[in-house]
């Protein structure tokens, strides 16, 4: 089975990303996979990395709208969704719509944005819709957020809740470039050396076929059996007081079929699972000491579980497909 949407879309961003920053191939894929599974995605690193030029840059690449929010503490939900006023010109009400209403939204510093408001997220992460005074409305299609947060300043800044941290598909950091990244960087900036030659043009319609030919990238029982096996493990540790949900288990999967479809094959192996494991599972990890509440010791966690769970046989015949 062919899968041209999918790599479509893949090689345009990954390209697109290439000339405006450099050595970030791998988080430009993780956020392909984060869109085409229905997702969004949590970028956590100190400032100054390329998170925002990151989200901008996919979103063009996409011909998607984007729109940023900076959160701050006193924002309010209605500052994100919209809100619905009496026209008295009209004599009727109205609805303007908030920034939501877009492809792509970059929640800037989502932590330094109060409970109550991170919760206007809620709805629209999960249902892909904003519900104002009773009335539902969808939102356009497709829709992402990708939120960033600062995981060293804590002053002015409320931790997400876990039940938001289980709406992100993933999470993930941009990390310090090495230091041949860093002389090209300041080449780049300094010689003005980036290419503009004319990239692959990608539409949304793209992505909605791409998302459709996701679906069709066969899974057999036993990888299911491996994800379900790794999700279960998370919630038997010793020190774990929340593991994966179910909510993670469909996540692991969508992403192992991702993996596969880049990687051009229509069904997953193992190594998919394993591949995507981390980014899915470590961030919704709860640990009953608050010192372990931390990224580090969820993927910790999740690396050790991939190491000691059984890996399905070799001898799988995909050809029985059903």
């Amino acid at each position: 089975m062919k899968l041209e949407s999918i790599q479509k879309v893949h090689s345009a961003v990954t390209e697109r990303v290439k000339r405006e920053i450099v050595g970030k191939e791998h988080v430009s894929t993780l956020a392909v996979i984060t869109l085409l599974c229905g997702g969004h995605m949590l970028i956590d690193d100190v400032p100054g990395t390329g998170k925002t030029v990151l989200a901008k840059t996919f979103a063009e690449a996409l011909s998607l709208r984007f729109t940023r929010i900076q959160c701050v503490p006193d924002m309010l939900p209605s500052d994100i969704v919209g809100v619905q006023f009496f026209d008295m010109k009209q004599s009727e009400f109205r609805f303007i719509e908030g920034p939501v209403f877009t492809n792509i939204l970059l929640a800037d510093e989502i932590n330094r944005a109060m409970p109550k408001t991170q919760s206007g997220l809620l709805e629209c992460m999960e249902e892909d819709q904003v519900t104002v005074e009773g009335v539902t409305r969808k939102l356009e299609q497709p829709f992402m957020v990708i939120a960033t947060q600062n995981p060293i300043e804590t002053k002015g800044t409320f931790d997400l809740p876990e039940a938001q941290l289980d709406r992100f598909l993933i999470k993930t950091s941009m990390g310090y470039p090495t230091h041949e990244e860093n002389i090209e960087i300041l080449s780049r900036k300094l010689f003005k050396k980036v290419s503009y030659d004319e990239l692959p043009r990608v539409t949304p319609l793209d992505v909605i076929a791409a998302r459709e030919e996701l679906e069709r990238v066969y899974v057999h029982r036993d990888i299911m059996s491996y994800a379900s096996d790794i999700c279960e493990a998370t919630r038997r540790g010793k020190d774990v007081a929340l593991g994966a949900s179910t909510r993670a288990l469909i996540s692991l999967v969508c992403v192992a079929r991702c993996y596969a479809a880049i990687n051009g094959r229509d069904y997953v192996l193992p190594d998919d699972v394993k591949q995507a494991a981390v980014p899915v599972l470590a961030h919704r990890i709860v640990f009953n000491n608050s010192f372990f509440r931390t990224e580090d010791k969820g993927t910790e966690l999740v690396s050790h579980i991939i190491s000691t769970i059984a890996v399905p046989s070799e001898d799988i015949d995909f050809s029985r497909r059903g």
